[in-house]
């Protein structure tokens, strides 16, 4: 799965630490997803979403891997 969490941040000039922070998650874990070694909850998507203010599906978009 990709996303777009770096880029919505950078729109927001939120950093790391700051999402970690409204996000309630560690600050690892935004590295985490950011880096595609992490693939959040459905809760945690959301709260992202909503975070930024846009769909889940402007974040978060599957991969053809991900069908297999």
């Amino acid at each position: 799965m990709q996303n777009s969490i770096k880029v919505e941040r950078a729109k927001k000039n939120i950093t790391q630490a700051g999402l970690a922070e409204l996000a309630k998650v560690s600050r690892q874990t935004i590295n985490a997803m950011e880096l595609g070694k992490y693939v959040p909850s459905t809760v945690l998507a959301l709260r992202l979403a909503k975070i930024f203010e846009v769909d889940v599906s402007e974040i978060f978009t599957l991969e053809d891997s991900d069908w297999e």
